[in-house]
């Protein structure tokens, strides 16, 4: 069982049919085999191949001494069983660690995936981005979170954002394959429009996921109506700069009809005026979008969270825009994990 054989650290998870078809042809199983196996993962969600009780003993046996399924491993998690948000400790099989996040919020189970250990895009007011950067997670390590967390709640996970560690769009393949893997009919079946990548703006990525007409919701940081501003917080607005980016969303809709999301965090004395209110309807101007003013979860950084006073002012000068503006107050600060809040120790002796 070669392909197998050759990556007993990686598990079956965030392999396709297609991948799945090829391991098992190489030890002589049928093609079917792959779709049993692949249904018994991500819609059955089982945890063992002895589980897997239409495959033979000899391949369950088979795959027992040459295969794993979870890569990853739950070391903690943060709340209480009767939090609504609950973040999560977990350790690759190389001995880096990512969190992931849990939010309840009435019948809607969001969680909020990792896609990298740290983060190169090293916006300044981010946790994640002052852990640098160390490497992209797998699709079966990204998928791997979804999985281990739906075996922890209590209800159907009803929906999915890549937001957490890392830049979604700096590991686009690995992305896209999870994500597609979570929307297929045979698997976990979620809706496409359950899923959302975000992006801190990477204007090549953006133009090929109009281009593939990725039906999956987007996402673009934005977080100032001004190149320069934006530029001092966001080092990747030097080479994605901001005009380019909005015609990369104009592009975007342009090709796919779909809304692209703004998410706009509030910091206090930055981008909280309401000249920057007034700025960011003229940036945007008529594009279909929504814009959803996030206030900043401070990490100890010097930068604040604007008053309450500012945040309101903020949002009363957007309410004649021609665009959707939401407020949301992130779940979870407490347990620093908010919109990002997420971070952790990189071991410099893992591989």
């Amino acid at each position: 069982m070669s392909v197998i054989q050759k990556e007993t650290e990686v598990s079956l998870v965030g392999m396709d049919i297609p991948a799945l078809e090829r391991a098992l042809a190489e030890i002589g199983e049928p093609r079917f085999r792959a779709r049993q196996i692949f249904n018994w993962i991500y819609a059955r969600k089982v945890h063992s191949f002895g589980d897997m009780r239409n495959l033979p003993k000899t391949l369950r046996r088979r795959l027992e001494s040459e295969a794993v399924i979870h890569t990853l491993t739950k070391i903690s998690h943060s709340g209480s069983d009767a939090d609504l948000t609950r973040k999560y400790l977990f350790q690759l099989s190389t001995g880096e660690m990512i969190e992931s996040v849990r939010i309840k919020e009435k019948t809607r189970i969001t969680v909020c995936l990792s896609t990298q250990v740290g983060c190169a895009a090293n916006c300044a007011f981010c946790a994640t981005g002052r852990m640098g950067f160390r490497r992209n997670l797998t699709a079966g390590e990204i998928l791997d979170q979804f999985l281990l967390l739906q075996a922890e709640s209590e209800g159907r996970i009803t929906n999915v954002v890549f937001m957490g560690m890392g830049e979604p769009f700096l590991n686009y393949r690995n992305v896209m394959q999870a994500a597609e893997i979570l929307n297929h009919p045979d698997g976990i079946s979620l809706g496409a429009r359950k899923i959302t990548v975000s992006t801190v703006g990477i204007i090549p990525k953006i133009q090929k996921f109009a281009d593939e007409r990725r039906r999956f919701k987007l996402a673009i940081s934005l977080n100032s109506p001004a190149q320069e501003k934006r530029r001092q917080i966001m080092p990747v607005a030097k080479s994605h700069p901001l005009p380019e980016l909005l015609s990369a969303a104009r592009y975007y809709y342009q090709k796919t009809r779909n809304h692209p999301t703004f998410e706009y965090v509030l910091l206090e004395g930055i981008n909280d005026s309401g000249n920057d209110a007034r700025r960011l309807i003229r940036l945007i101007g008529n594009l279909p979008c929504k814009v959803n003013v996030i206030p900043y979860n401070e990490i100890g950084n010097g930068f604040k969270r604007p008053s309450d006073d500012r945040i309101e002012r903020f949002v009363r000068t957007l309410y004649d825009a021609p665009f959707t503006v939401t407020v949301r107050w992130s779940r979870g600060v407490d347990i620093d994990a908010g919109c990002g809040q997420l971070a952790v120790p990189l071991n410099e002796d893992t591989p």
